[in-house]
């Protein structure tokens, strides 16, 4: 298993971090770049599977759109918003079998996975760790440029979890 420092080193000019905001019908994703000490946005999209389809095909329609992602990007790492359990656990179960694929997909290609919570994605975006939605998304659009219309909060939420990632990692080496 690499070190944190020797992925940050592989490539010696930029660090990508492929982002995830996990969920099941709707979920957000971005890969964001550093290089010479800023950070960029290279993609985002809110991946979206029917209500139709079973259970098992959004698993694996996301799983595949992952992939290609992953193959695509080659990220250094892979960050991902950790489970939070509210009062729905039957959503909270099937968002879980997203974040298994996720997983699943970065063990094979042998990337490192950091897990952040909602409120530690507040503290490293707002600096406040009871932010909104709202105060994420307008934090979001003055830390990084961002040249298209995104539709959904959990695209940006996904870029949260990128910007954390980038903060925490770049604080720790």
């Amino acid at each position: 298993m690499k070190s944190k420092k020797s992925s940050l080193t592989l490539s010696n000019t930029h660090y990508i971090v492929l982002a995830i905001d996990p969920g099941y019908e709707r979920l957000g994703i971005s890969v964001l770049k550093k290089e010479k000490g800023k950070d960029s946005l290279m993609y985002s999209d809110c991946l979206t599977t029917k209500k139709t389809l079973p259970h098992s095909k959004r698993l694996t329609y996301l799983g595949t759109s992952l992939k290609a992602l992953l193959l695509t990007y080659r990220p250094n790492a892979l960050a991902i918003e950790k489970l939070f359990f509210n009062t729905n656990q039957k959503t909270a179960l099937l968002v879980a079998e997203v974040r298994g694929v996720i997983l699943y997909e970065a063990g094979l290609v042998n990337i490192p996975v950091y897990e952040y919570s909602p409120g530690e994605i507040k503290v490293a975006v707002t600096g406040y760790g009871k932010s909104d939605k709202l105060q994420i998304k307008a934090m979001v659009q003055r830390l990084l440029p961002i040249q298209k219309k995104i539709q959904y909060d959990d695209e940006y939420d996904a870029i949260a979890v990128g910007l954390t990632h980038m903060a925490i990692y770049r604080a720790v080496n």
